[in-house]
């Protein structure tokens, strides 16, 4: 058993002190795994990695009634966790206060009618959400791939599922995810 493994039990135990005895040991880890995500979004993002991995700290250990199964799903909780923060962020600069749906753009690119990485998140959100009652397991693979920046290798160990499942999931998964964001963009 890891030590990140026994920090979870602890926590689910009731050990107070095990949520900070866990932090350095899966910090970077998750600082990794933002620091990927952020560097695919748009520039002049106002939310940092570090931001990011903070926040969604605070979601994870801050709620009480944690259940983790393993290391696995504790990433596979951080990456949604990610996920999450990530929507609503995007949520929040489209709200009317925060310019609604106005956008800067380049005036070169006036004859271009591109969505912005907010509208892209929000659209994957919402197809997210669908292909997740239809495939949970699709739905996972593709939070951890593209929320989380995990590999294939590294998200089938996290889930605990052989590799060609996962490759062949997270083929069917895209397929399907491409398909509905094509119809819905």
């Amino acid at each position: 058993m890891s030590d990140v493994t026994r920090m979870l039990d602890a926590i689910q135990h009731g050990d107070g002190r095990a949520a900070d005895e866990l932090l350095p040991l899966v910090y970077e880890e998750l600082r990794k795994l933002a620091a990927h995500k952020m560097a695919n979004e748009m520039p002049g993002q106002t939310l940092q990695p570090t931001a990011l991995v903070h926040e969604a700290w605070l979601r994870l250990t801050g709620g009480g009634n944690q259940e983790w199964n393993g290391r696995g799903h504790f990433f596979a909780a951080a990456a949604e966790a990610m996920r999450r923060i990530l929507v609503e962020n995007a949520r929040r600069k489209r709200r009317v206060k925060h310019g609604g749906k106005l956008r800067r753009i380049d005036v070169t690119s006036l004859d271009i009618a591109i969505l912005s990485d907010d509208e892209h998140l929000l659209a994957v959100d919402q197809a997210l959400e669908k292909l997740a009652a239809r495939d949970p397991l699709g739905a996972q693979l593709i939070k951890m791939r593209f929320f989380a920046g995990l590999s294939n290798v590294e998200a089938a160990r996290l889930l605990q599922i052989p590799e060609r499942t996962a490759k062949r999931t997270w083929a069917y998964a895209r397929a399907w995810l491409y398909e509905e964001l094509k119809n819905s963009l």
